[in-house]
């Protein structure tokens, strides 16, 4: 079960959540949605909002439904949880494996995007905005060699955080 809290109210450390435990980022709906990991992000205010923001490679299925969709959720799990949803949604593609049934999670549509009840928190964000990194604008030169050898820079989406879940 989940209750409501102001996103004020999330004792949890953003910084942690992001960078060690991991998150998945979901979009779509009940007819089809994809989830993947997501340890590149921010949270804090921008436009006078509670706002999220995500970095998704163009190749990522996932990307294919944070487009086509106005929400996404991003969610963290327990540090025990981490291992086996992160082994195989930061390694695998919803094209080929249904990763939901891979890691044994339960999917819930009461929101605006799908999450998953094995949850601690969650954040139903509403897509504000989407931009790419441009190689032009990196200050430092060393990061399209370093982290784009693809030329595959990410977009970033914005999404205003307009409700936040935690597990009771």
């Amino acid at each position: 079960m989940f209750k409501e809290v102001s996103f004020t109210d999330v004792k949890e450390n953003a910084v942690d959540l992001l960078k060690n435990r991991w998150g998945l980022v979901t979009a779509g709906d009940e007819k089809g949605y994809n989830m993947m990991t997501v340890s590149w992000g921010a949270v804090g205010e921008l436009w006078g909002k509670d706002m999220a923001t995500v970095y998704i490679r163009p190749q990522r299925y996932t990307e294919i439904f944070l487009n086509s969709n106005d929400y996404f959720t991003l969610s963290f799990y327990s540090a025990d949880n981490k291992k086996r949803i992160h082994g195989v949604c930061g390694s695998k593609s919803g094209r080929d494996v249904n990763k939901t049934e891979e890691c044994s999670l339960s999917p819930r549509f009461d929101e605006a995007a799908p999450y998953f009840e094995e949850a601690e928190i969650v954040l139903v964000c509403k897509k504000m905005a989407k931009g790419k990194f441009d190689p032009k604008e990196f200050i430092d030169s060393e990061i399209a060699g370093s982290w784009y050898p693809e030329k595959d820079f990410h977009f970033i989406y914005y999404g205003a955080i307009e409700k936040v879940l935690v597990k009771d």
